[in-house]
């Protein structure tokens, strides 16, 4: 497999450029460094067209096949930013910028992409173009959105759109994949608590806004169990709550609680919205407090293009073992935003045994680099097939 063996020569070098990111990682939005290292790299691979600003602090890359017969255009997306998390790997390029972490594997999509753009710039066998995509604030910030405001799709004349992300506890180099719903679309929600506060001791002469908050947690599980049919798949889960007194005998007047939701349905999302409402509002009523609802909409279902998979698994087939019977996750990914409006495929890479996503002892596996930057550049060059030369 020539891709294959000739990305594996440079895996050291990517790797270098790995482990530079990951030492210095940057927030959503905040990836100015990021990006000008990303640029510097494209620039002296010899890509045709550099772009950055897209979106806010997003990098574009164009490189030019034979001929460009075709003029069709394949956009292959990584993401840049990281987390506000305190890295605990110990490693010697762990993270420079305290509070700040690539615990999500960001660092090495964005150094695999970087990898098969150069290989492409080296070799050019392929027709059309392929544009390469470095998108900023993928965790929360709406950097896919940003960069399609921007005018990214019509721009670079992007007709299909293809995205990777590493996979802890699945085999290294392993490709999956989906047809259809593969992540779920995640709205996050606050419920602000307010009551009566006041003396612990005196109970009855206050409304206690954390008993009323903890009956609301509680209820909100039932949503899942007893308000959606069974088969639909959804997620409530609560994940802070903050009263506005840290001693020991004061109740609060008010309490805090955030978390998000997640489906895989309108239908159902709506649904589970219209409950959180009706729980949250009806318990804290129940307790003599009142119930405050925000709710903040994050990117929409992420759904794969059927023929677009089948491209991406028969790429990723010529690397390495894949499949395409991924069961849906419930996790989200903003790179929803460009499969709404082009068709193309999200794979799965095997990141191997490693800590989950998103906790501070991860670390994304550098053996999965000529995995990945092979599959890019065999998906570039069967989509972008060069004519057959005549015998």
């Amino acid at each position: 497999m020539p891709v294959r063996n000739r990305i594996a020569e440079m895996q050291d070098e990517i790797a270098g450029w790995r482990r530079h990111l990951h030492a210095n990682p940057e927030l959503r939005f905040e990836e100015h460094q990021t990006a000008a290292y990303v640029a510097d790299k494209l620039r002296s691979f010899g890509c045709d067209e550099v772009v950055e600003g897209i979106g806010g602090t997003g990098v574009v890359a164009v490189i030019n096949g034979q001929g460009r017969v075709s003029g069709r255009c394949i956009g292959m997306r990584a993401d840049m930013d990281a987390l506000p998390i305190i890295e605990a790997t110990g490693l010697a390029h762990a993270s420079t910028n305290p509070g700040k972490m690539h615990a999500c594997g960001h660092d090495g999509h964005t150094a695999m992409l970087l990898g098969a753009l150069k290989y492409l710039c080296e070799t050019r066998h392929f027709t059309g173009r392929v544009v390469g995509i470095f998108q900023p604030a993928e965790e929360g910030g709406g950097g896919a959105a940003a960069m399609i405001e921007d005018g990214l799709l019509e721009r670079f004349g992007i007709d299909e759109v293809y995205g990777m992300h590493n996979w802890p506890g699945l085999e290294t180099g392993r490709f999956t994949m989906r047809k259809g719903a593969q992540f779920a679309s995640p709205v996050r929600f606050e419920i602000a608590v307010t009551g009566q506060g006041g003396h612990a001791a005196m109970p009855h002469l206050n409304v206690d806004t954390t008993l009323a908050a903890a009956h609301i947690l509680t209820a909100l599980q039932s949503i899942a169990s007893r308000n959606v049919d069974p088969v639909k798949e959804v997620v409530v889960s609560v994940c802070g709550f903050r009263t506005e007194t840290d001693t020991y005998n004061v109740i609060p007047g008010a309490v805090e609680l955030k978390g998000t939701f997640r489906a895989l349905d309108t239908e159902v999302q709506s649904l589970v919205r219209r409950r959180i409402e009706e729980i949250a509002t009806a318990t804290a009523t129940a307790f003599g407090a009142t119930a405050k609802l925000t709710f903040l909409p994050g990117p929409p279902v992420l759904v794969n293009d059927g023929a677009s998979v089948d491209h991406a698994l028969r790429a990723a087939s010529a690397v390495s073992s894949a499949d395409s019977e991924l069961a849906p996750v419930m996790g989200a990914d903003d790179f929803a935003e460009m499969l709404q409006r082009r068709p193309g495929a999200y794979v799965l890479v095997g990141n191997g045994k490693s800590a989950n996503l998103h906790h501070p002892e991860y670390e994304f596996n550098d053996a999965v680099i000529p995995y990945g930057c092979s599959w890019l550049a065999e998906l570039a060059e069967t989509r972008l097939p060069l004519a057959e030369q005549p015998g």
